[in-house]
């Protein structure tokens, strides 16, 4: 049976100009779609607010997507939240309990770089939690999001996939330079080996959890430059689109759609 993974085409490339040409396109057109939600360019109130979510397998590019997508923002108009390990407090709390405090205010936007969805895959991974709580848990994800956008929140998600033999040459490569030695930890490596488990995660978790205005976006990251077009180019589809549901008038583009979207 197909599964969301299985079906996806990592083999896509982009030629270099094409892809910087694009990219640029991209980022003004996010920028301009920013300061009219920002209620900056008409009269009328703010927009909603924008939540944009990162996933995807260690050294796929989530990093290098988001410095792309925030480089034309003014620092104002985006806030970029790393998530981490989760604090003793924080564990103390019901697991959505954290991101309450970095959701955006209307006109606002937030970017996070991995999100509640950790719940459904690390911690499933690990065995941290049940069978049970992981069901019940992607049913309270749905219910979060729902509510969001109920009260007029944009959410748009990625998972940014790569080929086991991308990461591999990624890792060595991080292995080999000082510079990127860093971001290379036993973490990695160790994820790496259950690779075939969090693609099971993955897999269900696009099947609970992409519903009706929260869709995952599935992106083939095997070309860097491809993805960070893709990227760029669904967030402003998938914004558009959503300001055009909830009645807005959008402004004219600034820059060009390349993508056949639905």
């Amino acid at each position: 049976m197909s599964t969301p993974l299985s079906s996806l085409d990592l083999s896509v490339r982009l030629e270099k100009a094409e892809a910087a040409e694009r990219l640029v396109a991209a980022q003004k057109r996010l920028a301009h779609l920013r300061l009219f939600t920002a209620g900056l360019l008409t009269e009328r109130t703010v927009g909603p607010g924008i939540i944009v979510v990162f996933e995807g397998f260690d050294a796929a590019g989530k990093g290098g997507a988001i410095r792309r997508l925030s480089a034309s923002l003014d620092p104002r108009h985006v806030t970029v939240v790393p998530i981490t390990t989760p604090t003793p407090n924080e564990l103390a709390h019901h697991f959505l309990w954290r991101f309450q405090a970095t959701l955006p205010a209307r006109g606002g936007m937030t970017v996070y770089d991995r999100s509640w969805y950790g719940r459904l895959l690390v911690e499933r991974v690990e065995g941290l939690i049940t069978p049970s709580v992981v069901r019940r848990s992607a049913e309270e994800i749905v219910q979060f999001e729902k509510a969001l956008i109920a009260d007029g929140f944009i959410i748009v998600k990625f998972w940014m996939h790569v080929s086991a033999d991308e990461q591999l040459r990624r890792f060595l490569d991080r292995q080999s330079d000082p510079l990127k030695q860093w971001k290379l930890t036993e973490d990695d490596w160790r994820n790496r080996e259950r690779r075939d488990d969090y693609i099971d995660a993955v897999n269900d978790m696009i099947e609970t959890t992409d519903h009706e205005h929260a869709h995952w976006d599935i992106v083939p990251a095997d070309s860097k430059h491809f993805a960070r077009v893709f990227v760029l180019e669904t967030l402003t589809h998938r914004i558009e689109k959503a300001l055009e549901r909830d009645g807005f008038a959008v402004p004219p583009s600034q820059g060009r759609d390349f993508l056949d979207l639905k």
